[in-house]
């Protein structure tokens, strides 16, 4: 049976995926659950995000983003 660790940027995307839950209010079970996994390329026994996931968890903080700018533009011209 194989054994692997959570790669460094693997937990560093768990921790986003918490503050996101928190500032969004949503459930962070779900967000969990979206994470996509695979071995690492470094054969250190580590699990590293796939390239799929990566862009999208990126895509979805670039919308988050916008989503907030857009907010703040509209309650500054209220």
């Amino acid at each position: 049976m194989n054994s692997y660790k959570l790669s460094d940027e693997v937990i560093s995307q768990i921790a986003k995926l918490i503050q996101l839950a928190i500032l969004t209010g949503t459930d962070v079970i779900d967000n969990l659950r979206t994470v996509r996994v695979q071995p690492s390329e470094l054969e250190d026994g580590s699990l590293t995000l796939t390239p799929e996931y990566r862009e999208m968890a990126e895509k979805q903080v670039e919308k988050l983003l916008t989503e907030v700018t857009e907010l703040s533009s509209t309650q500054l011209d209220a």
